[in-house]
């Protein structure tokens, strides 16, 4: 698999005492050109035996192409309130984000809650945390440890840590935790430095890649923020980071970790609203090029989602203003599962659920996102929902 040859190219060249961030001539296969068309082929589904597969592709099959763009989308609405999150779900979402102002005083509320707001017989309604611990944590009962302990442990600490993690999760109905950052920083003011799991990219790939395996079978992993927040200093919340990192040094230091929570079974990842101008002059979220390593070089076949498609519209520059385009942008580019991190009215920030569904269906009426990428997206996202641990 090629994320195992970039993991052991880069572990090689941390004992051979090269920096992690040094080029990598005898790297993974060079990857497409930018240029390259994106263009995904229209074709039937073949037939099938995998009665999840076979199940999603008759669901498909009766969608229509908005109904299919709002199962792209997952939400967040403020409180824990179920008959309001329950409306939302119902509006034909892939799932709801739960942030802290969502989280009851008691994990039996946060499961009566979670389990109230299903409404979908056949496909669960995905629940999804940020709960990394520490900084980021919206269970106040995790008290797992975190980033900040984890990083001078071995890796099996990592894994008991995120075991204990997803025991929680799934005892409150949570299906998957935005949880297991995958940057590598080993300098302090970085903005994600207290939140990494390793200094250098062997260890945090050690980390990452016991993390995952804690999480199996308790909730889905994500790996964020692809390809690499370590590397892009400042705050992707407000601002679109940049690193300088041509693609070959990126293989040998960000990449390692997560192509080891690839390899570990990792099913999400998040990409960031990062820009390596080496690679690609967009950011990370809305490339076709990083979606593509991604898949091809890192052979990657998740969900991928994106941070919250509100950081990218609300950093100033005026490219990334209409949240419209943000989401076509993204979907063409590869993204299966869009963020949206909503205030309690969604009409300030432009985003609705029938506006985002009717503004994507249109770009597959015209062509800016071929229609068998938006059934892939769909697909992927759908599957993802029957599978769910929670």
């Amino acid at each position: 698999m090629r994320a195992q040859r970039i993991l052991g190219v880069a572990i090689l060249a941390g004992l051979l005492g090269i920096a992690g961030c040094a080029p990598d001539p005898s790297g993974p296969t060079a990857v497409p050109s930018p240029e390259a068309s994106t263009a995904v082929p229209r074709v039937s589904p073949a037939p099938t035996t995998d009665p999840v597969e076979a199940r999603t592709n008759e669901r498909l099959a009766g969608m229509s192409l908005e109904q299919k763009a709002a199962s792209l989308l997952m939400l967040h609405a403020p409180g824990t309130d179920a008959a309001v999150l329950r409306s939302l779900a119902g509006q034909g979402i892939a799932g709801l984000i739960l942030m802290g102002d969502n989280v009851p005083g008691t994990p039996a509320e946060l499961a009566a809650l979670t389990a109230a707001v299903q409404v979908d017989p056949e496909a669960r309604l995905l629940i999804a945390v940020d709960e990394e611990g520490g900084d980021v944590q919206r269970l106040p009962w995790d008290d797992a440890a975190a980033a900040g302990d984890l990083r001078s442990q071995p890796p099996a600490a990592a894994e008991a840590a995120f075991a204990r993690r997803g025991d929680l999760l799934a005892q409150a109905g949570i299906d998957v935790n935005f949880g297991i950052v995958a940057d590598v920083t080993a300098d302090p003011a970085s903005f994600i430095s207290d939140r990494v799991l390793g200094g250098d990219p062997a260890s945090a790939a050690e980390r990452v890649r016991a993390a995952v395996t804690g999480e199996q079978g308790r909730a889905s992993s994500t790996l964020k923020h692809f390809p690499g927040h370590g590397a892009a200093p400042g705050d992707s919340h407000s601002s679109v980071p940049a690193a300088p990192l041509t693609l070959d040094e990126w293989r040998a230091g960000p990449a390692v970790p997560f192509a080891a929570g690839i390899d570990a079974g990792a099913e999400f990842v998040m990409t960031g609203h990062l820009v390596y101008s080496a690679v690609d002059p967009a950011p990370a979220s809305l490339s076709p090029t990083w979606h593509r390593i991604l898949r091809e070089e890192l052979g990657f076949d998740g969900v991928v989602v994106s941070d919250d498609m509100l950081m990218l519209q609300h950093n100033g520059l005026p490219e990334y203003a209409d949240p419209a385009e943000n989401a076509i942008r993204a979907v063409a580019a590869g993204t299966d599962l869009l963020l949206y991190v909503l205030p309690a009215d969604p009409s300030t920030v432009g985003v609705s659920v029938a506006g985002l569904s009717a503004s994507i269906a249109e770009a597959v009426r015209a062509g800016r996102i071929p229609e068998a990428r938006l059934d892939e997206a769909a697909g992927r996202v759908l599957t993802a929902r029957r599978l769910a641990v929670g």
